[in-house]
């Protein structure tokens, strides 16, 4: 580079066109030209000129973006000053919309008087039209942004108004984004530049991205000045009425078991980049993102602040909260340990969402986890917001809900959630990797009053909202919450409402059908085991937790107690090494006797809290009968845990063995599968040694095995043969398998009726708020299933203060759901569908549609009848 070169460019320092160029609203000036060498300005990265150089010539530029920020942040502040104008000329605009009918943007000024007030020259982009307008400012627009919005667009930029967008533009992507959120915004700007036939440029999708911004800000104000007129803007409100079927309770209905069911889980896949600005030795930074002044409002959001003080109020741990004596599941699943969850990848912020949904599907809440795993703050946080708003029967379903409960009742929480008997639960599809002993307190089969639903909500919530992923990756804080937000909100609108009546349908046709299928196979296998009364049943559950719960706590007690001698024995071993040899190091002493010492001390908690549980007086000895039974039991497990490996192992040899041998299998697959038994080979051979091992220390010892036996065995009844049950389990009637069968089928039909009875509650609520055409054909259905126990006759909500959904119910005439069918037609069997049969259901529908129309403008008659009784009667 010559000197005269570099002269040049480091006047651009101090041209003030530099500075106003950043200034402008189109972003056509960029460095890149003269930075990738496109300007004839030989710089070279090998000796690190390039970059020492645009260091010395922006400053801050190149590490914070000052200028860039400043002109953000300045364009934010300008909007926000305009927005109680911009928001009353949208209100001014959607009102004449209404009046003019479905016309787009350009027909509004073909027939358009002269006007009186000033002009504006612009370029107005449509979704399928670009070209310059000239817009009318009249004398009550308080800006110039507020006479665009007035008539139908959206600036670019707050003072510099070249560029603006039509709102129907703005709320067509609004809407196929929330349905389909892989659309981004340079996706669709490079459409409707195919559609206007010119080319892209990076600009655009900026002009469009700010336009978008504000148009959402807009709607917000809008939303809650509506919110506001209607004083539905309580901090609760939104939360309280939610779900109707969950929350619009009413006056005469049946008393429920549990107020509300919910389910909650952390979800990882929307996660967020830290930008980070590179220091001069190349590592990793501070944070470089640029503030802009914009902060998400919604109460569906739980703020950090909020968050985090359940990091601060949870209690100290004591080494007795979380162990294995309080939980057996403890290590099953990596989030019920803090040490793994709260470690998370440094190059994300955000590290994904923790979300609570109803068991109908509508989203409650959502907190961000921040630079951590699935910590027990987010779903402390959770209940502590829907205890404060619900109050007490709540449910809430957790994949680890048996570890949280721990945690909950340690918390600061714990006496507020007694009270309120709150349950924590564990959904059907989790729970079935929960021990055993867990599932019979907290698995959804055997919980009294939770009926069919499984809990597992938060799953089919977020197998949708994963495609949002892509888009927040890199988005900023404001934009990764808003498009969250945003889009639950639509969900809960457009999906999980429309399809709520569906949801009720299908619940209670699957509730009727468990019934009518236990009440014919029941009667036959209680034949065969010689049961004459079903409330054996519950006695059965009941014996299988009590002895669980003892054997379990008594080899958790023997397990300790070897512990707790062993480390007793390490430190006397640790002392006696430092009295014999005085030249020891002290340091490596003090640190080796401490670490001992702190395991001893943490295996008597745990011997003293089991000792509690277990009502002993007397610290077991091995020469205690107790002891002996529970070291039997112990290695019995043992035993049988070897043994299930070692079984394990041979069956997969014995699959792929037959894999191998069938008709049809390829040279390459039969290569894979044979070295792959080689491997499985040589881990049968590992199992096979450490099952021997505890065999033979059994007592009396149990049958060894060879190797040329175990690869022999073809049939799993070879493995029955050596397990042996204990005595006491064997001989125990619940622990055949035609009885548990029993068992299970009997508790399936018992929820199945409390599904019932909770349905006919939701469906006399959802009859009661408010509905559309579709549900009052669903609700029609519904009715007419063989076995529909429940009413659409409306009740009165409890709630009919100003601002709740509604002061009066809306009366429904029953017979006009019940008079357009016969039971019998729903009773015929069902054949495969021909052409002939999908056009008569298609004209079926068109015709069901129409009366369903008509239907709804005789509950509006009928209604408005009733308002004017209710006048008259005050």
């Amino acid at each position: 580079m010559t000197i005269d070169e570099r002269r040049a460019l480091e006047a651009l320092r101090d041209d003030p066109a530099l500075l106003l160029s950043f200034e402008e609203d189109t972003e056509d000036f960029n460095f890149d030209d003269v930075w990738n060498g496109t300007e004839p300005l030989p710089i070279s990265h090998a000796g690190g000129e390039f970059s020492d150089l645009a260091r010395n010539i922006l400053g801050d530029i190149w590490r914070t973006g000052r200028y860039l920020c400043n002109r953000v942040l300045r364009r934010n502040v300008a909007f926000t000053e305009q927005i109680p104008a911009m928001t009353d000329a949208y209100l001014v605009w959607s009102l004449e919309k209404s009046k003019m009918g479905h016309w787009s943007f350009f027909d509004q000024f073909h027939d358009e008087e002269p006007n009186e007030g000033g002009e504006w020259t612009m370029t107005v982009v449509d979704a399928f039209f670009a070209e310059k307008m000239i817009l009318k400012i009249s004398s009550t627009d308080h800006t110039i942004a507020s006479a665009l919005v007035r008539q139908g667009v959206l600036p670019c930029s707050p003072i510099s108004l070249v560029v603006g967008i039509t709102t129907e533009a703005l709320e067509l992507y609004r809407v196929a984004h929330l349905r389909s959120p892989h659309l981004l915004i340079q996706a669709f700007v490079k459409t409707m530049c195919d559609l206007h036939g010119v080319e892209f440029h990076r600009h655009l999708s900026r002009q469009f991205s700010i336009a978008f911004d504000l148009y959402l800000q807009i709607r917000q104000c809008v939303a809650a000045m509506v919110a506001k007129a209607l004083q539905r803007d309580s901090p609760d409100w939104r939360l309280k009425h939610t779900c109707p079927a969950c929350s619009y309770v009413l006056a005469d209905e049946e008393q429920l078991t549990f107020k509300m069911l919910y389910a909650m889980d952390g979800n990882d896949s929307l996660k967020r980049v830290l930008r980070r600005s590179l220091d001069d030795d190349e590592t990793l930074g501070i944070s470089s993102e640029l503030p802009t002044g914009q902060i998400l409002t919604s109460d569906r959001y739980l703020s950090r602040n909020f968050v985090d003080q359940f990091m601060r109020d949870l209690p100290p741990a004591t080494g007795d909260e979380s162990t294995p004596a309080d939980n057996l599941c403890e290590g099953r699943w990596k989030n019920m340990d803090d040490t793994k969850t709260k470690k998370a990848w440094g190059i994300y912020n955000e590290t994904g969402v923790f979300v609570a949904v109803c068991r109908h599907g509508f989203c409650l809440l959502i907190a961000d986890m921040v630079q951590s795993g699935e910590l027990a703050k987010y779903p402390l946080a959770v209940v502590a917001r829907l205890l404060d708003v619900f109050g007490d029967g709540l449910g809430g379903g957790y994949d680890i809900g048996c570890q949280f409960k721990v945690t909950l009742n340690n918390s600061i929480l714990g006496p507020l959630v007694r009270s309120l008997n709150h349950t924590c639960l564990v959904g059907a599809f989790h729970g079935h990797a929960h021990r055993r002993l867990c599932q019979l307190f907290s698995l959804t089969t055997y919980i009294k009053g939770l009926g069919i639903e499984d809990l597992e909500t938060c799953e089919r919530t977020f197998s949708k909202s994963n495609s949002l992923a892509s888009s927040l990756r890199y988005a900023s804080v404001f934009h990764r919450q808003q498009a969250i937000d945003s889009y639950f909100e639509h969900n809960n609108d457009f999906e999980i409402y429309a399809n709520l009546s569906n949801f009720l349908y299908n619940n209670y046709k699957q509730a009727l059908d468990m019934l009518a299928n236990g009440n014919t196979v029941l009667p036959n296998i209680m034949q065969d085991l010689g049961v004459t009364d079903d409330s054996v049943f519950e006695r059965w559950l009941d014996e299988e937790k009590a002895y669980l719960k003892e054997e379990t706590l008594q080899m958790e007690y023997w397990q300790r107690l070897v512990n707790l001698r062993a480390s007793s024995i390490a430190l006397d071993a640790v002392m006696a090494m430092f009295s014999m040899d005085s030249h020891h190091d002290i340091a490596s002493y003090d640190t080796q006797v401490r670490t001992t010492r702190k395991a001893e001390s943490l295996n008597l908690k745990l011997v003293q809290v089991l000792e509690c549980k277990l009502e002993v007086i007397t610290c077991w000895v091995p020469e205690d009968a107790e002891w002996q039974k529970a070291g039997r039991l112990v290695a019995n497990r043992r035993y049988q845990r070897a043994l299930d490996r070692l079984e394990g192992l041979v069956v997969a040899r014995i699959f792929e063995l037959t894999k191998m041998n069938r008709a049809g299998t390829g040279y390459k697959l039969r290569k894979h599968i044979a070295k792959a038994l080689q491997t499985r080979s040589v881990a049968i051979r590992s199992a096979l040694n450490t099952y021997n091992t505890v065999a033979a220390a059994m007592s009396p010892p149990r049958q060894t095995l060879k190797w040329e036996a175990v690869v022999n065995y073809a049939f799993l009844a070879d493995f029955d043969l050596l397990r042996n049950a204990c005595a006491d389990v064997s001989q125990a009637p619940w622990s055949t398998p035609g009885a548990r069968s029993a068992m299970d089928l009997y508790l399936k039909m018992c929820r199945a009726r409390e599904e019932i009875s909770c349905l006919n509650v939701e469906i006399r609520r959802l009859v009661t708020w408010r509905f559309n055409e579709w549900h009052l054909k669903r609700l029609h259905d519904i009715s007419m299933l063989p076995g529909f126990s429940g009413t659409l006759a409306p009740g009165l909500s409890v709630h009919t203060g100003l601002g709740e959904s509604a002061s009066v119910p809306d009366v429904i005439p029953v017979y006009m759901l019940t008079d357009n069918m016969h039971r019998d037609e729903l009773l015929s069997p069902v054949c495969p569908d021909t052409h002939e049969d999908l056009d008569e259901e298609e004209q079926a529908e068109e015709i069901a549609e129409e009366a369903s129309r008509n239907l709804q403008d005789i509950l509006l008659v009928t209604d408005d009848f009733a308002r004017l009784e209710l006048d008259d009667r005050l």
